[in-house]
């Protein structure tokens, strides 16, 4: 079988039991992180605009939207519960690819959940599918793929959303193979987006089209066969070097979900090791903001690539600023919501230390790490190297980290006790009935649910 056919066959014809037990459980952890992110970027203006201009173009409203009063259709909800969970930066990441790969998958499930009746253990393991799909997907364009400009979360997300709804909708392989050619012909976003509205709304975009692809799919709406791997296909358009062997190679047997990563800060992965050391500085030596004279990292090359933001005009900016990332580590020792608001950019401590700061690439120093030396007044120098920062592989969130990150974030949204019992939910998802009770326990007391249809 082609790349496109294997992959489409092992959707359709996967088994929940086949799923080891680690990474059933990996999932939960996952879609506890993704809710919490949905249910903090639930308030967010970025969200709010869209939920503002889309309402009057929504088909029948059955969808409830997360975190949310709101009900729309259910292609919209996928969209905009896209925006919300991925509009803070505080979602997970495949270190491998940074690919961000819960939000695409999981906000076109939940958003097919409100309008459809769907019990935990399928939901887990449409989720897992399309984790997998997503994942594999961009190992086999990464890194010529994001090399060239394509934000590959939205780009590989799309064939992630189009596995996962499909398997629920009981796609066969056929079928499914049509789903990846729609979604390949529908994959796009772009990094130029970055530090504006438009980032997040490209993972949006990729749930929502990964649905409509595996609707008309089911419909038996034709696509070409080899998306994957045709000379004008997905891997031949969109890099210049590619391997479609990481498609399907350990097939059912290696899930990158095993290698997922959990972010203790709410903004660009690749600027976590200068906060996480910056607050480490902090914590031991104390330094008073207005006795350090200059701040000197060495970085990865990628860094600068992504984050060189020194002059920060609104919120989002300050996510991909390694200039930011290490004010805030060293005046305030953390990296929530609050250290990436406009308060925050406006707040004259901070942009003194981002103006003090200067970064240089170092091929020698991997992406996980950073070189810091903090120069004060006094004359002394205060030196740290990050060898591997919070949330790596090797330095994991516990469970109760990430139940500590999910408060932090629904408690904008939710009252406190409605966030402990959907905590309560997620830790058992598999066990749900029926996953739309989930959805609904996360709309404001104002709000309303609805049944319908996919």
């Amino acid at each position: 079988m082609t790349p496109t056919e294997a992959l489409a066959s092992w959707v359709a014809d996967s088994d929940y039991d086949a799923i080891p037990t680690d990474v059933r459980r990996e999932a939960k952890r996952a879609l506890l992180n993704y809710l919490g992110c949905a249910l903090g970027g639930s308030i967010e203006p970025a969200l709010d605009t869209a939920v503002r201009v889309l309402a009057p173009y929504s088909g029948p409203k059955t969808a409830q939207l997360l975190g949310r009063a709101e009900v729309f259709d259910p292609l919209h909800a996928a969209l905009l519960n896209g925006i919300g969970s991925h509009v803070h930066e505080y979602d997970d990441t495949l270190p491998k690819n940074y690919i961000h790969p819960s939000p695409p998958v999981a906000s076109a499930l939940f958003a097919y959940a409100a309008a459809n009746p769907v019990d935990g253990r399928r939901f887990v393991e449409a989720f897992v599918l399309g984790f997998e799909t997503e994942s594999r997907v961009g190992n086999a364009v990464y890194p010529a793929h994001y090399d060239a400009g394509w934000h590959i979360t939205s780009t590989a997300g799309v064939f992630g959303a189009a596995a996962a709804v499909g398997r629920l909708l009981g796609l066969t392989s056929r079928q499914m193979v049509w789903a990846f050619g729609l979604a390949a012909t529908q994959a796009a976003g772009i990094r130029e987006m970055f530090g504006s509205m438009a980032k997040s709304f490209q993972p949006g975009r990729a749930a929502q089209n990964g649905y409509t692809s595996a609707l008309l799919a089911q419909a038996d709406f034709t696509a070409g066969e080899r998306a994957l791997e045709g000379p004008r296909g997905f891997a031949a358009v969109t890099a210049q070097r590619y391997d479609l062997d990481k498609i399907t190679d350990g097939l059912g047997e290696e899930f990158d979900l095993r290698v997922n990563a959990y972010k203790p800060y709410a903004c660009g992965l690749v600027v976590h090791p200068t906060i996480d050391g910056c607050s480490r500085i902090r914590e031991r030596h104390r330094p008073a903001p207005e006795s350090i004279e200059a701040v000197r990292l060495r970085v990865a090359p990628l860094v600068l690539d992504l984050c060189n933001h020194k002059t920060l005009n609104r919120a989002l900016q300050s996510k991909y600023s390694i200039y930011h990332a290490a004010a805030i580590g060293l005046a305030r020792g953390k990296g929530g919501l609050r250290e990436f608001t406009d308060e925050a950019v406006r707040d004259p401590v901070l942009a003194r230390l981002r103006s003090l700061t200067t970064a240089t690439p170092d091929p020698a120093v991997t992406e996980d790490q950073v070189h810091i030396e903090v120069q004060l007044s006094s004359g002394e120098v205060l030196e740290l190297f990050v060898e591997e920062s919070l949330g790596n592989l090797r330095r994991p969130l516990s469970d109760e980290q990430l139940e500590e990150k999910f408060r932090d974030q629904a408690v904008l949204a939710l009252p406190a006790d409605v966030v402990e019992r959907v905590i309560d939910q997620c830790r058992r998802i598999d066990e749900l009935d029926d996953v739309g009770e989930l959805v609904r326990a996360t709309a404001p007391s104002t709000g309303g649910a609805a049944a319908g249809a996919a």
